[in-house]
């Protein structure tokens, strides 16, 4: 695999990849690709540094033209650069017209490549700007609220071609961390992978759920004076909530649904799935149809992590 660079008439830079003459085929692996993107203060920093430390070579504020020359460089490394992570953000949003171009050269050649997009909700970046006394690289003579009102719009068709979208609203670093490591840090990456969220519909429904479930046809918990200091997660609730009207077929039926679209998703390449399930307060009905519907996932082998976003609260 080689690239060739051609000069448009607007003057940007736009690398082609060719296909590897045999005798180049021979002597060359080409590298596993990830690009990392996002929201300005969503966390890109922390999640560059954590696949540094899982080993990949990662190059921060690449031009999006320049990606598949890296991945020809790599290829040429004699296997010593595997897995290439690229930062791209607004600071080269000059060159963010040729992305599409770039990643559909790579997707001509097989190259195996993902999407991170890191967010945050406007309330979050605010403040994190805040705390830094810094401006935001787009909000020019405005506000911060500007600069990422502009961003967002910037990103919008981005976002929706991400494999991987995490929402760093209400996680510290570690957290965050933790999500890339349960991500990236495996020797092999399964098929799919699956979180299972549950959450509470009073404070908001989770930005990065991929699909949206509502348990709040089933008799609340919260109401029943024995259970109420309980959570989903306990026998005594989870007992309740499956002894109810419905509850076992609405499970059977979902955790069918799920599979067809798993598959539906593993014929399209996507590897990353979250499907987030609500109740009232995400304490009990939610967590406990959370963890069998997780259960299920795993059965049918699906790697299925459980997150219980709104249990703790009051």
């Amino acid at each position: 695999m080689s690239a060739e660079r051609e000069q448009r008439g607007d003057g940007a830079v736009v690398s082609t990849l060719n296909p590897a003459q045999p005798e180049e085929a021979a002597g060359t692996t080409i590298p596993e690709l990830v690009i990392i993107s996002g929201m300005s203060g969503a966390g890109r920093s922390t999640a560059a540094k954590c696949l540094e430390d899982l080993g990949w070579f990662v190059v921060d504020n690449l031009p999006p033209e320049l990606i598949p020359t890296m991945v020809e460089l790599g290829a040429r490394s004699q296997g010593n650069v595997a897995r290439i992570a690229v930062v791209v953000d607004v600071r080269g949003r000059n060159f963010f017209d040729n992305l599409k171009g770039s990643l559909a050269d790579l997707a001509a050649f097989n190259v195996a490549r993902r999407i991170v997009f890191l967010e945050a909700s406007d309330e979050a970046l605010v403040r994190r700007f805040e705390s830094v006394r810094r401006p935001h690289p787009l909000q020019g003579d405005g506000r911060i609220v500007d600069g990422i009102a502009a961003e967002r719009d910037l990103l919008r068709e981005l976002r929706g071609d991400a494999d991987l979208v995490i929402d760093t609203s209400s996680l510290n670093v570690h957290e965050l961390r933790a999500k890339l490591d349960a991500q990236f840090a495996g020797d092999e990456e399964p098929e799919l992978r699956a979180t299972v969220m549950s959450f509470g519909y009073k404070y908001g429904l989770p930005v990065d759920a991929d699909l949206v479930v509502d348990c709040r046809f089933l008799p609340n918990p919260h109401w029943v004076p024995e259970l109420r200091p309980y959570t989903g997660t306990s026998e005594e609730v989870s007992n309740y909530v499956f002894n109810q009207p419905g509850a076992k077929e609405f499970l059977d039926r979902y955790t069918e649904l799920l599979q067809l679209i798993a598959a539906g998703y593993r014929r399209e390449g996507k590897r990353y799935v979250t499907v987030a399930v609500g109740c009232t307060g995400g304490k009990h009905r939610s967590v406990a149809m959370s963890e069998k519907l997780a259960r299920r996932l795993s059965d049918g082998g699906v790697e299925t992590v459980v997150v219980h976003r709104d249990m703790g609260r009051e």
